[in-house]
């Protein structure tokens, strides 16, 4: 309320009523989830970009000398990059569109008792990115719980160098640690015809302690925050949606009824 005293308040409150209208029109909820995928997609697509390439150095530095042997997974790590690309482009565009859509939404709540009326293309669109952000859910899930392999492989790795330096701090005998081993054949990085395909010992300590090694188990574990983040924004965007949808539903029910 504006004080009938003050008249130098009086030519603000136009300007304050466009404000307070403006602000209660945006989708906060929609807004949080932008933010949240923009954030997580940058981090999930640049840090798994440059832990790819990295862990094709270390495959080629340490479990394979052949070649021949880490060709398949090096197509794998240069497809799989495109594919970064890709998805970087795709969510940018499909979180710009949720956005819009929950403008859309959030301005015909407002204007329910005015001249908006919900229409059956308005209605559509709610219900086609309603479907379209329950599959990306569903199928970023499983992306989700793919990147958790390689944060696995290398804590497992982190885990089984500690294990050694137990054994080699009680034991100065090298047959005591010598049969620790990391077999990059066993998570599918390699052929089991490739040579040697695990690094053990003493060895496997010294990469473990490499810059290299430190680097590229941070960046998955980057990466694996970023899928994560991204997954929480779908679900909200899920239930924004949905939400909105409901909204097209009520209107029109209740555009009929007024007829």
């Amino acid at each position: 309320m504006i004080p009938s005293k003050q008249p130098w308040l009086l030519g603000s409150s136009g300007c304050y009523d466009c404000c307070v209208r403006c602000l209660g029109g945006v989708p906060y909820v929609s807004l949080v989830a932008t933010l949240l995928c923009f954030s997580g997609v940058a981090l999930f697509c640049g840090c798994g970009h440059v832990a790819l390439t990295e862990t094709e150095k270390l495959i080629e530095m340490y479990f394979a000398h052949n070649q021949q042997d880490y060709i398949i997974l090096s197509a794998f790590v240069e497809y799989f990059q495109y594919v970064i690309y890709g998805l970087a482009a795709f969510f940018f565009l499909y979180c710009i569109l949720l956005l819009a859509e929950g403008f859309y939404a959030t301005s015909a709540v407002k204007q329910t008792y005015g001249e908006f009326r919900s229409t059956g293309c308005g209605r559509c669109v709610s219900t086609t990115f309603v479907v379209a952000t329950y599959i990306l859910t569903v199928i970023w899930l499983v992306v989700f719980a793919f990147t958790a392999v390689p944060v696995y492989f290398m804590a497992n790795m982190s885990y089984t160098c500690h294990t050694i330096n137990l054994l080699a701090e009680t034991s100065t005998s090298l047959t005591q640690h010598g049969w620790v081993c990391i077999d990059a054949r066993q998570y599918g990085l390699l052929p089991w015809n490739a040579t040697p395909g695990k690094v053990c010992g003493m060895t496997l300590v010294a990469i473990c302690k490499t810059k290299q090694y430190f680097l590229t188990f941070d960046l998955y574990i980057a990466a694996f925050a970023g899928a994560g983040i991204t997954l929480l924004a779908l679900f909200i965007y899920l239930i924004a949606t949905t939400y909105n949808f409901a909204v097209m539903r009520f209107l029109s029910r209740k555009s009929l009824s007024t007829r």
